[in-house]
């Protein structure tokens, strides 16, 4: 028999770290106070409204709330997931438990589970330690006397006399059930949260919660294994058994852990020590050389102050002679006194000379020193830098890698990263990212901390180049830096469309997929009934779909990807004035009569473009880039030709009349040309034979959700 003091920690809230008070069971398995679960979703309420923890955190004195809990509040309001109408109105839930965000459905708190047994446990935990304390009866007249019986069905506690009278010998009442005295009183039968007017009959064993028929026929559970309750009682219990039974026969072996936990506690005490001594051994010596630098500093200031000082000292005392009856002018006026010419003229020519020397220096005074010191100034904000980065090295604990292919930049960053050893040992990264400026000396990094291995990244400037880099921390201990990996912005704000299912759309041609974001020419059976009416010297004409959305002024920027199996693709800008020419020509545009990029050197070739081309393309196909045939183009075809990206940019300038094409992998130029921009601009594809083209996503900021592992 276990005693019950011995469990105590197994009954405590982990939210309000005391004994369970009507708890509930969450989806995760953990049990919470039916109070502190109201709690911490109110306190997750306020953040939407407030924008931040402390004060949500500060109006409920019952419950700790964890900072981790904090924080993970402040991230899925963050987030703006959408609340339901009931009260509390989140369905999202920060465990205090297992520190993960649990969803609570769409009933919330009123779908959860009481846990009974638990209660139970908790009461009798509580009458041990209260045992000298009586349970009184509730219906005695003053003075009440001490209870001998709890009734389950009344919900009372009864003295033997109150309950002879209120259970009367051949009543129903007598048939009630009665315990001892108690304050724990539970509800004979179970009732099902969300058919309140049913009791649980059945155990769904892909969620591993009790359900009653309806929830079975009709409701969450309809396609759900279940079990009859017997069957799940007998299992469970039958599992329970056997593994409290295993544990009690390893008792010896649990003991010998425990003595085995004790000696690493030790050792990690021995161990702490040794490394508080080490690091404040390394930051003794980091003073004594600060000391000595500073000494140094200091030294070379006082030598460099005395020397100025008694250079000035001499220019205050020569020029302090040059006044009258003192020094230099005083002497002088004494040899005009001399009347012997001999004498005279033997000192006063050494002494003219002097005379000349100190006019000239009032004429061009100039101190004998400079009085300030910028020449002593220290710059330590390099060194600045390094001690702010100072933290434990861990060789145990691996660099972080950038990884290119599945990082990409598009309307925001989105930066992933991974380990090489494939493992996760780091509890939280550090992302650091800064603008490339030839212009500033002190890079500022701006920093990001991360619980996963990707990071959305927003507010950056276009057209511009980024310098990333990322590191872990475990505790206090962190990694080195990941290598520094740049990537440069789009040229323009990104614009986004969707394929446009109704204006000029060929179906029978052209498939796209439900989200109209791909689009795919198949050369089926409908091209091959086609190609009985083509002559010898001509091809299939295009088939066109443009962009739903059009471009009035401005400059943008969008991106797609072509499969590599794709035959001929052409890409581009239709004016909306010409729209109805694009679908409706009878001119067949593949011939390579008129082809632009045929690579016919017809002299009215580039003239017909000129004139008769309702829209501005480039031409796409078998992996390559076809740059198109003008003045300014090579003349060598094969110049022209470029190995096509894995992703497609095109920028489009209204303002400036310009279109680009670019590698939106390196967002590099390709081909740029003059356009029409009169009209409203719309994207233009075309497709011909077998291909497909794939809009680029926007980057979206991704947060995990808690899914119960079955």
């Amino acid at each position: 028999k276990v005693a019950i003091k011995g469990i105590e920690r197994e009954l405590i809230c982990p939210a309000c770290k005391e004994l369970f008070t009507h708890p509930l069971i969450l989806p995760c398995q953990h049990n919470v106070c039916h109070k502190c679960v109201k709690e911490i979703l109110f306190a997750f309420e306020d953040s939407f409204a407030d924008g931040g923890s402390e004060s949500s955190n500060q109006s409920s004195p019952r419950i700790r709330i964890s900072s981790s809990s904090m924080d993970r509040i402040d991230r899925i309001s963050r987030s703006g997931r959408k609340r339901n109408s009931l009260t509390p109105r989140s369905t999202l839930f920060p465990c205090p438990g297992c520190q993960r965000d649990i969803d609570l459905g769409e009933r919330g708190i009123n779908g959860l589970f009481r846990n009974f047994t638990l209660e139970t446990i908790v009461e009798r935990y509580r009458q041990a330690a209260r045992a000298a304390i009586a349970i009184m009866c509730d219906f005695c007249k003053p003075p009440p006397q001490e209870s001998t019986k709890s009734c389950m069905d009344c919900s009372a506690s009864y003295c033997n006399e109150c309950f002879k009278i209120h259970h009367p010998w051949g009543t129903l009442k007598a048939q009630h059930e009665y315990v001892g005295p108690t304050t724990n009183f539970r509800p004979k039968i179970l009732m099902c949260p969300e058919h309140e007017m049913e009791r649980v009959n059945m155990y769904c064993e892909i969620c591993r919660r009790p359900v009653c028929h309806l929830c079975k026929l009709g409701g969450c559970h309809a396609n759900h294994r279940v079990t009859t309750m017997s069957t799940a009682y007998k299992t469970l219990k039958e599992k329970l058994s056997k593994d409290i039974e295993y544990l009690i026969s390893k008792e010896s072996q649990v003991k010998a852990h425990i003595t085995q936990l004790d000696l690493l506690l030790k050792e990690t005490e021995c161990n702490s020590e040794r490394a508080k001594q080490e690091a404040s051994q390394s930051f003794e010596k980091l003073y004594h050389v600060l000391e000595e630098k500073k000494s140094a500093a200091l030294r070379a200031i006082e030598t460099s102050k005395n020397i100025r000082l008694e250079k000035l000292q001499m220019q205050v005392e020569e020029y302090q002679g040059l006044l009258e009856n003192n020094g230099l002018v005083g002497y002088a006026q004494e040899v005009l006194k001399e009347t012997d010419p001999s004498c005279f003229v033997q000192t006063a020519k050494q002494l003219h000379v002097r005379i000349q020397k100190a006019t000239e220096s009032l004429k061009t005074f100039r101190p004998a020193a400079e009085t300030t010191f910028e020449d002593f100034v220290v710059d330590i904000a390099k060194q600045e830098h390094i001690l702010g980065d100072l933290s434990f090295h861990s060789n145990g604990l691996e660099i972080p890698e950038i990884n290119e292919e599945q990082s990409r930049m598009y309307n925001k960053a989105l930066i992933s990263w991974e380990c090489p050893g494939k493992t996760d040992s780091a509890d939280i990264y550090v992302l650091e990212y800064h603008k490339l400026n030839r212009e500033e000396e002190n890079v500022t990094w701006e920093k990001i901390e991360v619980c996963g291995k990707s990071e959305v990244v927003s507010d950056l400037d276009d057209d511009s180049s980024y310098a990333f880099r990322v590191r872990g921390y475990k505790g206090s201990i962190c990694s080195p830096w990941s290598r520094e990996v740049i990537f440069r912005t789009p040229p323009a704000p990104v614009f986004s469309f969707l394929f446009d299912d109704k204006c000029g759309y060929n179906n029978e041609h052209l498939q796209l997929n439900p989200r109209r974001t791909s689009v795919e020419s198949r050369a089926g059976f409908p091209l091959l009934l086609g190609s009985e009416r083509l002559q010898v010297g001509c091809y299939t004409t295009l088939d066109y779909i443009i962009g739903d959305t059009g471009i009035a002024k401005g400059k943008h920027f969008w991106a797609f990807r072509v499969e590599a199996y794709s035959y001929l693709v052409k890409v581009g800008v239709v004016p909306s004035n010409k729209i109805q020419k694009l679908f409706h020509s009878t001119h067949d545009v593949t011939s390579p009569r008129y082809e632009q990029d045929s690579g016919h050197d017809s002299g009215s070739e580039d003239a017909f473009f000129d004139s008769s081309q309702p829209c501005t393309l480039v031409t796409l196909g078998m992996k390559k880039f076809f740059i198109p045939t003008t003045p300014a183009a090579p003349k060598d075809p094969a110049s022209r030709i470029l190995p096509l990206p894995s992703c497609l940019g095109i920028c489009l300038d209204c303002d400036r009349g310009r279109v680009g094409f670019y590698d939106a992998g390196c967002m590099k130029c390709l081909y740029e040309c003059e356009v029409d921009c009169s009209g409203i601009m719309y994207p233009a594809f075309a497709l011909m034979g077998g291909a497909a083209v794939h809009l680029e996503e926007a980057v979206i900021a991704k947060y995990r959700e808690y899914n119960d592992d079955i």
